[in-house]
């Protein structure tokens, strides 16, 4: 990976050189802050506190796979040259740490989302598809924080005063959006309690990788699921298959859920043996074109998620 990272940085020094040779000046400098995301969550998050005083562009593609991302060299030039930048910080992201060493020059903050929240190992649950064990010692940690409303609630205020520091002119306006935010996150957050607070039941399962281990927690949720959060896996085993089955028989689930950008074929399986309906449960990983086109936001999307929730413990 990182014989490919340095290739990449020497294109982007390329690029960089034949566009200033080009021109004097490569972009229009509006004054506004401009804020770079990997994902989609905190591009919502920083568009939202920000508003009009802030550019914010997001590196991965709507529709695209969040796990199969690659930086392109015009991917690490924006990196290298926006006032902030936010990441997720897991391993999937060990890209970036090659990206801010091996580069002089650098965005003038830098923000990991898995540094603002406390986070938990990775976890392979009864019945799970197994992941292939390495000889490294190192934990893997889950990636997925923002798919808690506190958690988001919390990099919002990182998000906050990151700005803060980057331009004292538009403080107030900072901080008077982040709270009308915070409220709306803190609504969010009552919502999922009245659903999960008044279910009949409190299992849910998946018939996909399982990215929501920060709101299962949050929540007192129990879970079953083909795959860990970040698993490359697309095939269970039939044991696994199997397993989800008859938890869904013996348990009575009346939901199986697939996320987004999946073929659901797992879970369209464990549907047809049980006679479950299939939902969605929005990661928020990414959005599709149309999605990001019309404005969808992580808000809405985790709206979503509380009405699928509702239908499923009940």
């Amino acid at each position: 990976m990182k014989k490919i990272i340095s290739v990449i940085l020497c294109m982007a020094a390329v690029l960089t050189l034949c566009c200033s040779c080009g021109t004097k000046e490569t972009k229009k400098d509006d004054g506004k802050l401009n804020v770079v995301t990997t994902i989609f969550p905190p591009y919502d998050f920083a568009k939202n506190v920000g508003g009009e005083s802030v550019n914010v562009s997001m590196l991965l593609k709507p529709g695209m796979e969040s796990h199969s991302y690659d930086p392109t060299p015009q991917d690490i030039i924006k990196i290298q040259e926006c006032d902030l930048f936010i990441y997720t910080g897991g391993e999937s992201d060990e890209w970036v740490k090659d990206i801010l060493e091996s580069s002089d020059k650098k965005p003038k903050k830098v923000l990991a989302m898995m540094d603002i929240v406390d986070t938990v190992e990775e976890e392979t649950v009864e019945g799970m598809e197994k992941e292939d064990e390495d000889d490294s010692d190192e934990i893997e940690y889950d990636e997925h924080v923002w798919t808690s409303p506190k958690n988001a609630i919390n990099i919002t205020a990182s998000i906050t005063n990151a700005l803060c520091q980057l331009d004292e002119n538009h403080q107030a306006s900072f901080n008077k959006n982040m709270m009308a935010y915070r409220r709306e996150l803190l609504l969010l957050d009552n919502s999922f309690h009245e659903v999960t607070d008044n279910a009949k039941r409190k299992t849910i399962v998946f018939g996909d990788r399982f990215p929501f281990r920060y709101l299962a927690d949050e929540y007192d949720l129990k879970y079953y699921a083909a795959f860990p959060g970040c698993s490359a896996e697309t095939e269970p085993s039939p044991s696994t298959v199997s397993f989800l089955i008859d938890k869904v028989k013996a348990e009575k689930i009346p939901v199986v859920f697939s996320i987004e950008f999946s073929n659901g074929k797992v879970a369209d399986t464990i549907c047809e043996s049980t006679g479950a309906k299939k939902l969605t449960l929005h990661s928020c990983h990414n959005v599709t074109q149309d999605e990001f086109d019309n404005g969808i936001s992580y808000l809405s999307l985790m709206q979503k998620n509380v009405q699928a929730l509702k239908e499923a413990l009940n």
